[in-house]
This record gives structure tokens, C-alpha cells and sequence, in this order.
């Protein structure tokens, strides 16, 4: 079987999605991992901790293992070493979604069974929601692709209503109104509930 004639191969947008989070958490510095990020319950070394943790469920999950059962933050990490935890798991993601195969196959995510190419493309809006998330906690170092937003906002009307409760199974707080002339990103953030850092 083949991805949907109408459906965007989800593999090329994570891909550029990894090297865009990658070269983010290269400028990462000591001082700032404890500063705060739009997750209100992460401060930037817990939120590393999730990005590197949850994209090796990821990978187990496109490895046809049951990553729902794992945790999905990283463990052992030293502060140094959150670039080279992340280029490890992130080669090995995109290594367990290569196929084609593994793009018609049903896997399990937390939002239930679905196609492959359906459940990537939740990860990347997953992993582009974080790497904003990042991006503002560390003042925006990097330009950010707005294209990869686009993919994620897409993506994100499809798999989350537009008004949801915050909980277990919707694990992202209740949309907000975007400020009018917001580029893709502010609505994106919007869209997953956060609110921008506020910075004297």
C-alpha cells in the first residue's frame, strides 16, 4: 500500500523538523536550563528531557514496539549533553520511519490507532510546538521555518477540536485567540494553548 494521493508524506517535514530542533538545542547554554518555557510545568532542562525522551517513544513506536508504555522524558542526561542525546535519538527516529511500509501500518499513539503517516504527522506537530516552545524560552536565537509551522497548525486543527479540556487524553491546554497579524507560529502556540513568555 501507498500514503493517500491526498496526503503530504510526513516523513521529509520531521525530518527538517529534527535538524531545525537540533540546531536550536545546540545554543542552549548552561545558565539558561532553568529558566521557564511556555510549558508552565517545564523549565528548559525538563523540557529537553521530554523532547529527547518522547522522540525515543517515537522511535520505538515506528520500530513496531509499544513506546506508550515508556516514559517520555530522558533520564541521565548531564547538562552538556542534550545535543548529543537528542542527534542520537533523532538518527534513530527517522531510521525507524523510513519505509513506506511503516507509513500504511497501524500503529498505537495516545490518541488512539491510526496510519503511520497520520501518526508522524501528529509528531511533527509535536516536535515543531516544542521547538517554539524552546525557541521562546531562549529569546529566539534562530529563524524558524515558517513552513514546518504550517504543517503542525494543519495538523493540529485536524487532531484537536478546537475547544478541548486540558487532561490525560488531550494533553495541551484549551486554544487561544491568536493577536491579530500573528505570524504561523503565534498561532500555532495559540492553537496549543500557550501563552508567550513575558520579558521585561
Amino acid at each position: 500500500m501507498t500514503i493517500p494521493a491526498d496526503v503530504t508524506d510526513p516523513r521529509p517535514v520531521y525530518t527538517r523538523a529534527t535538524e531545525q530542533a537540533a540546531a536550536l538545542i545546540k545554543t542552549v547554554r548552561p545558565e539558561q536550563l532553568d529558566g521557564p518555557t511556555p510549558c508552565s510545568e517545564f523549565d528548559v532542562r525538563t523540557l529537553l528531557s521530554h523532547i529527547v525522551g518522547g522522540t525515543l517513544r517515537i522511535a520505538v513506536v515506528g520500530e513496531g514496539g509499544d513506546g506508550l508504555s515508556m516514559r517520555s522524558f530522558a533520564d541521565g542526561v548531564a547538562d552538556d549533553g542534550w545535543a548529543a542525546a537528542y542527534d542520537e535519538v533523532r538518527v534513530r527516529v527517522l531510521k525507524a520511519w523510513e519505509s513506506d511500509e511503516r507509513m500504511t501500518t497501524p500503529v498505537r499513539v495516545p490518541w488512539g490507532e491510526t496510519p503511520g503517516h497520520a501518526a508522524l504527522s501528529g509528531y511533527v506537530m509535536e516536535i515543531v510546538t516544542h521547538t517554539w516552545d524552546l525557541a521562546e524560552a531562549l529569546g529566539h536565537p534562530r529563524e524558524l521555518d515558517p513552513e514546518l509551522a504550517a504543517f503542525a497548525l494543519a495538523t493540529a486543527r485536524r487532531l484537536l477540536p478546537d475547544s478541548r479540556p486540558r487532561d490525560a487524553e488531550t494533553p495541551f491546554a484549551t486554544r487561544r485567540e491568536a493577536a491579530e497579524g500573528a505570524d504561523v507560529y503565534e498561532q500555532l502556540a495559540a492553537w496549543m494553548g500557550r501563552t508567550p513568555l513575558t520579558r521585561a
